[in-house]
């Protein structure tokens, strides 16, 4: 598949992971309306929450995986194409073009969110987290300290790649990989949104950050370094251990003894 095409896809997919999880966030997390009132000072919330948001970003990947991960590989995440290089699955020589074209996608998202949520009437870009903007100290949705923080990312990172070197593997059962990464990926949201509001993607960080001010875009560096950190451990991690050569190495030293 030429370079272009592989580059417009990971635009795409980046840019609906970024319009479906953080617009979820954004629009819909703690939704209310005059409809759902049920007293005069009482409404029913009609909001996902953290379980629809986390919900939200597995389904942004699991569908754009199924449309377009044939055709790049389904990255849209610096982190993963980071993760992918250190295991040997993917071309030193694409990570900057995939990586621009990742965080022009999240940009193009974030975009498209602060357009339509600065169409309601009284929006303001308040708060700690403006945009589903991640951060740590007064940013962190919990308090978090910024070494909480790097922990979280870089584990949760970790943790992520290791899941997607895991189910895109050949010896795996084919087919199935985008449904576990989707899933991996609202399990890593259920845990850390308290935390960072859950980056484990520099693309997606950058993108928001950009559109919520000065002071949320100078804490973007933990979320390019964290990730990318934990996403190259899980690629030299698995190739050391898990790949194929070190896994027939070790069953045959078992025969031996």
């Amino acid at each position: 598949m030429p370079l272009v095409k592989r580059c417009l896809a990971e635009l795409v997919g980046t840019f609906w992971l970024v319009l479906g999880g953080c617009g979820s966030a954004v629009l819909a997390a703690a939704y209310t309306a005059d409809a759902a009132k049920i007293s005069e000072n009482t409404s029913f919330p009609l909001g996902i929450g953290l379980v629809g948001v986390s919900l939200a970003f597995g389904l942004t990947v699991l569908t754009g995986a199924y449309a377009l991960g044939h055709i790049s590989g389904g990255h849209f995440n610096p982190a993963v194409s980071f993760g992918l290089w250190a295991g040997k699955r993917f071309s030193g020589s694409d990570l900057l073009p995939y990586i621009v074209s990742q965080v022009l996608g999240a940009c193009v998202g974030a975009g498209v969110i602060y357009l339509i949520a600065s169409g309601k009437t009284g929006f303001v870009l308040s708060g700690s987290n403006p945009l589903a903007t991640n951060g740590y100290g007064a940013h962190s949705p919990g308090g978090y300290t910024l070494f909480a923080c790097l922990l979280t990312e870089v584990v949760m990172t970790f943790m992520f790649l290791l899941i997607i070197l895991g189910v895109t593997d050949r010896r795996a059962p084919q087919g199935l990989a985008p449904l576990a990464i989707g899933f991996g990926l609202t399990l890593i949201h259920l845990i850390s949104i308290p935390v960072t509001n859950t980056s484990v993607n520099p693309a997606r960080s950058t993108g928001v950050a950009l559109f919520a001010g000065v002071e949320l875009f100078s804490q973007v560096w933990l979320f390019w370094i964290a990730p990318i950190l934990g996403a190259i451990l899980a690629g030299w991690f698995y190739l050391a251990v898990f790949s194929e050569s070190n896994v027939e190495e070790s069953q045959q030293l078992k025969e031996l003894v």
